[in-house]
């Protein structure tokens, strides 16, 4: 039997993956607008800093994470998101003692174990940022409004903003009190994974779409948080009017990972059935600290865009992805003098920033004219052996079949981009 892919996974080829491609230099281009550096982490860490940092009270760590034992008896974890892998980064090359903001993005694959759906995967890839060393709420909305500006500038539509605060740790407490009593009632009818975080994380109730019905009139944090609290809210909602960005508040958001406090949010578009989140994140104030140890504390804030969603999505509203440029030449020797001169001048076209081809497989001309017409390519370059003595080569533009004659000289020049424009 044949060895296939593992479960969850996708094999990304060509004619798919320059969609990825697309995204990624969308994602890479907006980032230099923003004044975000790129950051590349290991995809597998230790186990305890996605304990300490995502939280044992998550699905992530409690269920989904892939945790081995390396050959030195240690556990690692595939990385089953990107921030906590960035703040370890972050405080072991001391960029905390950076005077400016640091501003950090990252493209790549993160891993759960989860059962595979529409838009979901066992290995799955995010684009994400991270802002460490201001609690400005004005860095809030600039990651917000980074995200939302990827989304429009790919052309996705109908995107909408959804913002909550969830307040800080000791805010939290309180609010947890009031949730508890509210569910305690009904405790006995929640699902297994509610009933589990009554106790240990009860915000995480109203994010089950399982137990929805019991959480309707429950207490909503905004009603429980503090001044501090309720301006930093408020000045975000500020900033985002005052950049027109659309947004709308959900009392009930409250994201799946532990660390998060004031801002919370996430994005929002139809079109891969229930699953209508494509992408959140918000503020974790504290969370540096608490992987990085006394000292080392910045608060942060940044957000994560899961790169599958987004492409379901702009499938389903019919957005086209560009396609990339064709071939600018297809190069065609008929005789073993002009194959040998059609090798060289290949490399010399593709020196010179031309995307150029020939043919590796010693078929006939009309076989490598179709080969051509499936590379798209613009021009077609034909040298026979007569042509060659001549130092003569025939130029075809395949959409109108009209043909010249070019010197070899000038074709291997440094001008010979200007004979395909």
């Amino acid at each position: 039997m044949s060895i296939q892919k593992p479960k969850g996974t996708q094999d990304l080829l060509p004619g798919e993956v320059e969609k990825w491609q697309y995204l990624e230099s969308k994602a890479r281009d907006l980032c230099q607008r923003f004044n975000y550096k790129e950051i590349r982490t290991p995809i597998f860490e230790e186990t305890d800093l996605f304990i300490r940092g995502v939280g044992e009270t998550t699905d992530i760590v409690g269920k989904e994470m892939y945790t081995f034992l390396d050959k030195g008896d240690r556990s690692m974890t595939l990385r089953p998101e990107g921030t906590a892998g960035v703040v370890r980064a972050y405080v072991e090359n001391k960029l905390y003692g950076i005077p400016d903001l640091t501003k950090l993005y990252y493209v790549g694959p993160m891993f759960r174990y989860e059962q595979p759906q529409a838009g979901r995967y066992r290995q799955f890839h995010q684009f994400g940022i991270e802002a460490f060393g201001s609690v400005d709420p004005s860095i809030d909305a600039e990651v917000i409004a980074l995200g939302y500006t990827f989304y429009k500038e790919i052309g996705l539509k109908e995107v909408t903003v959804e913002i909550n605060s969830v307040g800080t740790p000791a805010v939290r407490t309180v609010y947890r009190e009031k949730l508890q009593e509210f569910f305690a009632p009904v405790k006995h009818l929640l699902c297994k994974d509610c009933q589990s975080r009554f106790d240990r994380n009860p915000m995480r109730i109203l994010d089950c779409k399982v137990d929805q019905k019991y959480g309707e009139g429950a207490p909503e944090i905004l009603d429980y948080l503090d001044e501090e609290c309720t301006s930093h809210f408020a000045l975000v909602q500020e900033h985002l009017t005052a950049m027109e960005i659309p947004y709308r508040i959900n009392p009930r958001l409250v994201r799946g990972l532990d660390y998060y406090t004031h801002t919370a949010f996430e994005y929002k578009a139809a079109g891969i059935g229930a699953i209508d989140t494509i992408g959140g994140g918000g503020r974790y104030n504290g969370l540096v600290e608490q992987i990085g140890g006394r000292g080392t504390d910045q608060p942060g804030v940044g957000l994560g865009l899961g790169l599958e969603r987004i492409l379901l999505v702009l499938q389903a509203q019919g957005v086209e992805i560009p396609k990339p440029e064709p071939l600018d030449v297809y190069l065609i020797g008929l005789g073993d003098a002009a194959e040998k001169e059609v090798t060289k001048l290949l490399h010399q076209l593709r020196v010179q920033g031309l995307k150029a081809e020939k043919d590796y497989q010693s078929r006939k001309m009309k076989a490598q004219m179709k080969s051509a017409d499936r590379f798209q390519a613009t021009y077609v370059a034909i040298l026979g052996d007569d042509e060659l003595v001549r130092g003569e080569i025939t130029l075809k533009k395949m959409d109108t079949g009209s043909q010249l004659t070019v010197s070899l000289a000038d074709l291997a020049s440094n001008a010979a981009k200007t004979l395909f424009e």
